[in-house]
């Protein structure tokens, strides 16, 4: 589970803007109605889901994108070169030159986390973690590369980890200890790396998503049942591999000749569907059913896989693409779940609503003057009560975060 983040000079993020999922202490019926939108894990109460609002180009996504490159960092720094540049850009108009910060607080097993790192495009300047394994703050290990170049002068450790100086001795600065320990069979960094490889999801499909045949053979019943309550009539969902001809050809540096597409066969997941109309007629689900049914079965599929393990799923633009029913019917397997966690971008304002979303629940991104992301909840409008429209304020332009369009005939009648 996922207590807080944090991140600086990522994208369009200048300053430092916090991202908590920890549930603020309200009182009012409204939010006492939706304590399902919450849970409690060591005596703190945490919300599902969290929404991101803002206009084109506030940098909304850029809060979803800062995180998953700060993840994908974990997964592969231990497989960086010296030439490799980090896949993000700091805050242009002030930021190059200066560090980039992500800090995440989490849960393990009921064990909490503090994980921090900081970096140029090019290398790792400090890395930290921290945990509680008895309810006390304790030190796993410290790096700071400005302390250099004496690997005993850069770190600093505690008894969590065996042999810390070899795994350091084989960090450069271009890996994440996390990553290079957890390579090296260090447990509680394996913890960690496991955590967000197995536990923090950061699309549908892609970057350590499941898939499609694991998650269809997981949940046929369960992705059935979420097919029939959207409406669907497909009854029955069947799959197969079968030897399919490659559609390109492909160069044999055995014989030195291209092969035609003809010579080569390879096994590839075949889906099958059934309908209500006549159980008997197969269709092939690639070729013959709708994108939006493909799309939102593979949606689907990772979403049940989440709900059932309790994991965390980033998403940006949750809405594109699908009905505003299917949203809140997403969200709503969420807040049922016991403890997976959500966190999106939307446009969707029809979630704007205080019988839907706890004010701690729903987030805005605003463009400052100087061009950077601002990120801040609903929660922060103390005179916002719940028992107001929460989607009428917000398009009035009541918590900024919305674009302001110049409609005026003079203005409209100059681009005609």
């Amino acid at each position: 589970m996922v207590l807080q983040i944090r991140l600086s000079n990522f994208f369009s993020i200048n300053e430092e803007v916090i991202l908590d999922m920890q549930a603020a202490s309200l009182q009012t019926k409204e939010s006492k109605d939706l304590l399902g939108n919450t849970f409690v894990c060591n005596d703190e109460r945490l919300l599902k889901t969290v929404a991101i609002y803002g206009a084109n180009a506030s940098g909304k996504s850029n809060i979803i994108k800062a995180i998953r490159a700060c993840v994908q960092m974990i997964f592969e720094s231990h497989n960086y070169n010296e030439n490799t540049i980090f896949a993000f850009t700091p805050f242009k108009f002030g930021g190059i030159g200066k560090p980039s910060k992500f800090y995440i607080r989490f849960l393990i097993e009921g064990v909490e986390y503090e994980y921090s790192f900081s970096l140029t495009k090019t290398e790792i300047i400090t890395e930290e973690l921290y945990y509680y394994p008895v309810g006390r703050k304790k030190l796993v290990f410290s790096r700071d590369e400005r302390k250099g170049p004496d690997k005993k002068d850069i770190y600093e450790f505690r008894s969590a980890i065996r042999r810390p100086m070899d795994v350091a001795g084989n960090t450069s600065k271009k890996t994440l200890f996390v990553s290079r320990a957890s390579q090296m069979d260090r447990d509680v960094a394996k913890d960690v790396f496991r955590y967000f490889n197995e536990r923090f999801i950061l699309n549908y499909f892609g970057y350590n998503s499941y898939s499609i045949e694991s998650l269809l053979n997981e949940n046929k019943d369960l992705i059935l049942r979420v097919l029939k309550a959207a409406d669907s009539d497909i009854i029955d969902i069947r799959s197969q591999h079968e030897l399919r001809s490659l559609t390109t050809a492909v160069f044999d540096p055995l014989s030195n000749q291209l092969l035609s597409r003809d010579d080569i066969q390879k096994p590839q997941l075949k889906i099958t569907t059934f309908h209500r109309n006549n159980p008997e007629v197969p269709f092939d689900f690639y070729s013959e059913e709708s994108s939006g049914t493909q799309e939102f079965f593979h949606m689907m599929l990772t979403i049940l896989n989440i709900i059932k393990g309790n994991k965390v799923l980033l998403i940006d633009e949750i809405s594109m693409g699908l009905h505003v029913n299917l949203v809140e019917y997403i969200l709503n397997l969420f807040h049922q779940s016991e403890s997976a966690q959500l966190i999106f971008s939307t446009h969707n304002t029809n979630l704007l609503n205080m019988r839907k979303l706890r004010k701690d629940q729903v987030y805005f991104v605003n463009k400052r003057d100087d061009g950077s992301s601002d990120l801040y909840s609903l929660f922060d409008f103390k005179d916002f009560r719940e028992n107001m429209d929460a989607e009428k304020a917000y398009l009035q332009g009541r918590f900024d975060a919305i674009p302001y369009i110049d409609e005026s005939s003079t203005n409209l009648k100059r681009l005609g």
